[in-house]
């Protein structure tokens, strides 16, 4: 049967602020794509677009941000990714909308996407694509691409006023999209004043740091972090570094004078990062691309406290059961001898075995024992933090917790990986082969994406298709298992992760990569 699609030189048009945009419509959804939302000079604070006449074309997805090399595809079954034209000027973004009437007022939800701050682009999983969501949940759905790595997080604020926040360019950019949104998302048929955020890895990084960015204060009312912005880079071993040395190595690289950077600011991308990547290369040292606290950014939360406005806005803070832990295979599969398994806890934790096996056992009473070797404790260990902290500030709105903890069948079973709620959250399991799994697909898709659905509404997760989920406070630590037969569970992991730490330690980031000549990557694992 043939699907609806409309795409008329007049039809579907919608007139922003600045201009009319033509995008196209097919089964029941409108599709904008590649709407440009700020442009920049390089390392300056994004600007107002300019206004145009006639119609602009928005049925082509935009230029993503360059990234650092040239990745090298691989674990595509478990992360199927979209490799897309790269260009500096990246501010644009994608709009999926059920109703382009101004006067729908839809709830808006907006994405960031993963990739640390140093790569991904709004359209890299398949799964980001924010169709059935919208008709899912009847809804405007948003994705975001801005500046990353040297171009949205080199902090020049020592070269001048002019770079002042230059090291949060890349969030700015985040800031100008949500400014955007909140002047012309009405056009579309969405609410400005009912604007969800959320992200996850380096998304949820975006999403923390905007808790804490007086200037988007106002501009989105809820928040919902995955997989990423609860634990603070010093947490994790990563200390902000003084970037003028790595500045100095680029010009010194180029052949320039101490501090030119006027020519720096015109020197090609693909010139310029080689650069950067040889100034590594010399120090025998990198760059943690991330926000820098200053005036403009408070820092994070766990470090500097709350702001008053991160305490009024309801949130989700998530991670799932294996995250970086279970991308490799499993230490011994379930399926393995008995005297094999005991072999290999009895190495892991020694006399402490028995009293890990008990704790685990008690988390998860469905699982193998041996599945505590792949079980993630770095992330949950941020995340408990976090919420432990945010129930402590005196926040007046709700906070939820979440674990996503399916066991997946593939690799002979998989416990979930770093990305594997994406597609269930999207309502894009169709999209993502291994998301497909008789009689628990279906179920915990509703789950998800509607809990996302209804804390857009709402500000709360909870909806009819779902077992209770209580807030998390001092008093109810409460976290919501999604699995195969999901639950809202209190305080039921905490002591398996704190003897975990205590006999493992946490995991810490180790030093940043030094790039090589070429800088080819592995799999895009975000």
């Amino acid at each position: 049967m043939a699907r609806e699609y409309v795409c008329n030189r007049d039809y579907p048009v919608v007139e922003t602020r600045y201009g009319k945009l033509r995008g196209f419509l097919l089964d029941g959804i409108f599709h904008f794509y590649g709407v440009q939302y700020a442009k920049a000079k390089r390392w300056q604070m994004p600007e107002e677009i300019d206004a145009w006449e006639g119609v602009k074309e928005a049925t082509s997805f935009g230029a993503i941000c360059p990234t650092n090399g040239n990745p090298v595809p691989s674990g595509e079954h478990l992360i199927p990714h979209r490799f897309w034209p790269a260009n500096e000027n990246c501010q644009n973004m994608n709009i999926w909308t059920p109703t382009i009437d101004k006067g729908a007022k839809k709830p808006v939800i907006v994405w960031y996407h993963g990739g640390g701050y140093a790569d991904g682009s709004a359209i890299e999983h398949v799964a980001y694509d924010g169709d059935s969501l919208a008709e899912y949940g009847n809804a405007v759905v948003c994705t975001i691409n801005h500046r990353l790595n040297i171009l949205g997080f080199l902090d020049l604020s020592s070269y001048g006023e002019e770079y002042k926040n230059s090291g949060n360019a890349g969030m700015a950019d985040i800031v100008a999209s949500l400014q955007w949104i909140h002047d012309n998302i009405a056009a579309f048929g969405g609410d400005p004043d009912n604007v969800t955020v959320f992200g996850q890895s380096g998304g949820g990084g975006k999403v923390c740091t905007l808790l804490q960015t007086p200037a988007a204060a106002g501009l989105f009312h809820k928040a919902f972090m995955m997989s990423g912005g609860a634990g603070s880079m010093k947490a994790y071993g990563r200390e902000a570094k003084d970037h003028r040395p790595f500045i100095e190595g680029i010009l010194k690289e180029l052949k320039l004078e101490a501090d030119d950077i006027k020519t720096l600011e015109k020197i090609p991308y693909s010139v310029l990062i080689k650069a950067y990547n040889r100034t590594c290369r010399k120090m025998q040292d990198a760059l943690n691309w991330a926000p820098r606290a200053n005036d403009w950014y408070l820092g994070h939360p766990v470090e500097v406290g709350f702001s008053e406005y991160a305490k009024q806005v309801p949130l989700i803070v998530s991670s799932v059961y294996g995250e970086f832990a279970t991308f490799g295979p499993a230490p011994v599969e379930p399926s393995a001898p008995e005297e094999e398994k005991e072999a290999v806890l009895i190495e892991a934790f020694g006399e402490d075995k028995d009293k890990i096996v008990e704790l685990f056992k008690k988390a998860y009473p469905d699982k193998d024992p041996v599945r505590v070797l792949q079980l993630d404790r770095r992330v949950r260990a941020g995340v408990q933090l976090f919420m432990d902290t945010r129930a402590a500030s005196g926040a007046t709105a709700p906070g939820y917790n979440y674990l996503f903890g399916l066991e997946f069948e593939v690799n002979n079973g998989n416990p979930a990986w770093h990305c594997a709620d994406i597609p269930f959250v999207f309502y894009n399991s169709h999209r993502v082969g291994n998301c497909n799994i008789a009689g628990v697909t279906e179920q915990l898709e509703e789950e998800m994406a509607g809990m996302l659905v209804s804390f857009a509404y709402t500000g709360n997760p909870n909806h009819p298709g779902m077992a209770k989920w209580e807030p998390y406070t001092t008093e109810n630590k409460a976290t919501f298992v999604f699995d195969r037969i999901s639950r809202n569970a209190v305080e039921y992991d905490r002591e398996l992760i704190a003897e975990l730490v205590r006999i493992q330690g946490t995991p810490v980031w180790g030093p940043p990569r030094i790039p090589n000549e070429d800088d080819e990557r592995g799999a895009w694992l975000y």
